[in-house]
């Protein structure tokens, strides 16, 4: 993170969030910005699992977004102001806990009033204690000062306890700057700092190509490959640059471009994309683009650039305070001074210690502390029905939502392909066209025909089968039990003269069509079936104020728009690319709507960051956008974005519970302090006691039932499905 001393630090944060495509590409740091290349390596934060997503040996994580950004759970430091809670590494809890240790032991001493614990041995003790968990904010509201930021949180918090020293009250000086430390603590605790994190991204592009020249074979940088030059990709290897197939046909993996839930065939000529993945035979390509110009590039380019166009959310109390604190100071410093005008017997050492006693009283601990605590307790109410909150700030804007745009494939489909029809021919049986096609789909590695074959099961087993014939782009061709079984597409019969009824050609989903002994034998059609809870989800958040839902997928457009239909869903786009989800977004926010996305592929990273809250499935997600988004849906219910709305706007009650609780008591105090009506006693209720009610308060968060039927326990089951994962769109 930039350093707050700097003059420069606006610049440097810009610096961070605008890093050059080239430098971001890279995983060394010799290769960064400067400013990137100085940001501290590592996230190991609670909220970052790294189940699933280890980093290979040798490589650093870059999480430029992250650093940048450096969300404190929605509480934006102004430049200036910024603070943190000790070196990356450092335990943070170490200096809170013996800063406690020593408060607890010197109240202890002065309750039994032991001989030595007096005058500067007192002092000594207790102000150790108060700089172990002060000095930070003291630092923070010093360096705010030549920013012109000087009415903060910082400087009331550094006024209010430097009095109850001057006084000598030194045990609530500590306690105060100690709460205060504790509450920044359980807020850094409950976000996510790498969340911004685009390491899964960097992992697709590939690190090295094959490059063929002059007769010779050569590997590579990707960054080095011209214009025009022929690169040769393996079988499960991924493009490295855009081009065109120079030899077809082949089968690709578009999942982390289209997002399309299956595998595409391309012929020769037609255009190849960087990101796809080979799946068949070796391919060569003609590079069409250079590195930085590849539509994966453009894909991480878009992700940075909607992290940096993100709003922040700025904390209540940050707003508060540039009022809040000016006035208090003032009024302090008139409750010295008036007195002495109107006030026959004045005495500036009494009027004195009104007046610091007054600071201590307005001293807003209570929301400091209930306000970061309110919001961790909805976090954690969050985490325990598996909706993961990266920052409070979204359990905000969660709570003003009108608009829910939804991937389809993982999102609000299951992400798996499974037979949803048999349709045999007429006078042929069912069961004998699943046996015969099933064992000959046992031959294919294709995504489909592992569907097909996980559908027929044992019925498949041990059929002789004999002379399969792939036939790249149609299907397959073989003997099954002595006979001829062709299995594929439509271009598959097409091609061996078998005529078909006209009807198949209507079919919108994946199809597998069959002919026997030259005949047509029937079709399966191979889908994604919507999740058990989708149509539920669509209706509890249209009953929750919801006033536009909309799908846009990768996926073909007919299909989409069946899935629409079936789901009641308001309006639906498919066949797009990422850039188009993000137009689709940019344009529905440019109209003034507060919408969430809600993905799971690596396609959707972009609009997931580009959204007021982007939403990650959690289990059928890619990290690149788990990591992307503000909330994670840890189950893969999207029946759960409503349970976050319910639990966002509980938040916001209790959270408003404990700033007018606040207000009212330390209102009343005031007045009294004020008086002289006050002691150091009440004070310590205006401010620890409230304190201590809202956090008692906040507590309730956790403790609520959010839960309606389907959201609250397990998801309903749904239809059985095969464990063949489809590509997200």
């Amino acid at each position: 993170m930039p350093d707050p001393t700097s003059p420069n630090t606006n610049e440097e944060l810009n610096t961070a969030k605008q890093a050059k495509l080239e430098n971001v590409g890279a995983l060394s740091r010799d290769q960064l910005t400067p400013e990137a290349a100085a940001a501290p390596e590592g996230h190991d934060v609670p909220g970052h699992d790294h189940a699933g997503h280890d980093h290979p040996a040798g490589k650093r994580v870059v999480d430029l977004a992250g650093k940048a950004a450096d969300e404190h759970a929605g509480h934006d430091h102004a430049s200036g102001d910024d603070h943190d809670h000790g070196p990356v590494g450092a335990n943070p809890y170490l200096w809170p806990g013996v800063s406690l240790a020593l408060l607890l032991g010197g109240i202890a001493l002065d309750y039994y009033k032991v001989g030595f614990f007096t005058g500067y041995v007192r002092l000594a003790w207790y102000g150790v204690a108060f700089l172990l968990v002060g000095w930070k904010v003291i630092r923070s509201a010093v360096l705010s000062i030549p920013s012109g930021n000087i009415f903060n949180e910082f400087l009331l918090m550094s006024i209010a306890t430097l009095g109850a020293f001057a006084i000598g009250e030194y045990p609530e000086g500590v306690a105060v700057m100690l709460f205060y430390t504790v509450g920044e603590l359980f807020q850094d605790a409950a976000v996510n700092r790498a969340k911004r994190s685009i390491r899964a991204l960097l992992e697709i592009q590939a690190t090295e190509v094959t490059v063929l020249r002059d007769g010779q074979s050569l590997v590579l940088d990707p960054k080095a490959v011209q214009l025009g030059d022929v690169i040769e990709v393996r079988p499960g290897e991924k493009v490295a640059l855009d081009g065109t197939l120079a030899k077809g046909p082949a089968s690709f993996n578009t999942a982390a471009l289209t997002g399309e839930s299956a595998p595409q065939t391309k012929q020769t000529g037609e255009v190849v994309l960087a990101g796809m993945i080979n799946q068949e035979s070796l391919v060569q390509v003609l590079v069409t683009a250079t590195y930085q110009d590849t539509k994966l590039a453009k894909i991480l380019a878009m992700v940075q650039d909607a992290v940096g166009r993100k709003a922040k959310t700025q904390q209540f109390i940050t707003k508060f305070a540039k009022v809040y604190t000016p006035i208090v100071v003032l009024l302090a410093v008139l409750l010295v001074l008036v007195p002495y005008f109107v006030v026959d017997d004045y005495v500036f050492r009494t009027w004195l210690y009104r007046a610091l006693v007054f600071l201590v009283i307005s001293c807003p601990c209570a929301l400091v502390i209930s306000i970061p605590l309110g919001y961790f307790g909805g976090i954690g109410a969050a985490s325990k029905a598996g909706i993961l909150f990266k920052g409070s700030n979204f359990l905000d804007v969660m709570r003003e939502l009108d608009t829910v745009v939804m991937d389809k494939t993982g999102t609000l489909t299951q992400g798996v392909f499974a037979v949803q029809q048999v349709q045999p021919a007429a006078g042929m049986d069912a069961a004998q066209m699943l046996r015969l096609v099933g064992a000959l789909e046992v031959k294919s590695t294709h995504p489909i025909a592992k569907a097909v074959v996980l559908h027929v099961g044992a019925a498949a087993a041990g059929v002789p089968v004999e002379n399969v014939e792939e036939i790249s782009g149609h299907g397959l061709r073989g003997r099954v039990e002595g006979r001829d079984v062709l299995a594929g597409n439509t271009k598959l019969l097409t091609k061996f003269n078998v005529a078909y009824p006209a009807e198949v050609d209507q079919v919108f989903d994946s199809i597998v069509v069959a002919a026997i002994d030259g005949k047509y034998a029937g079709y399966l059609t191979v889908a994604d079936a919507p999740k058990a809870d989708a149509l539920q989800t669509v209706q509890e958040l249209r009953a929750d104020g919801i006033t536009k839902i909309v799908m846009l997928s990768g996926d073909k457009d007919s299909i989409t728009q069946r899935v629409a239909k079936e789901l009641g869903i308001d309006e639906a786009h498919g066949g797009l690319l990422p850039e188009d989800k993000a137009r689709y977004v940019q344009e529905y926010k440019d109209a003034g709507r507060k919408l969430a996305f809600v993905g799971d592929g690596v396609n959707d990273a972009p609009v997931v960051a580009l959204a007021d809250v982007g939403i990650a499935m959690g289990g059928l997600g890619s990290d690149a956008t788990i990591e992307t988004a503000d909330v994670v849906i840890q189950t893969d219910h999207p029946s759960k974005i409503a349970t976050a709305r319910r639990i966002a706007r509980a938040t916001h009650s209790v959270v408003w519970q404990n700033i007018w609780l606040a207000f009212i008591v330390k209102g009343i105090v005031l007045v009294l302090g004020a008086g002289g009506l006050a002691t150091m006693w009440e004070a310590v209720f205006a401010d620890v006691g409230v304190a201590l009610l809202a956090i008692l308060n906040a507590v309730r968060i956790q403790r609520m039932d959010y839960a309606t039927p389907g959201t609250g326990g397990p998801a309903p089951a749904g239809p059985t499905v095969s464990p063949t994962k489809a590509t997200q769109s």
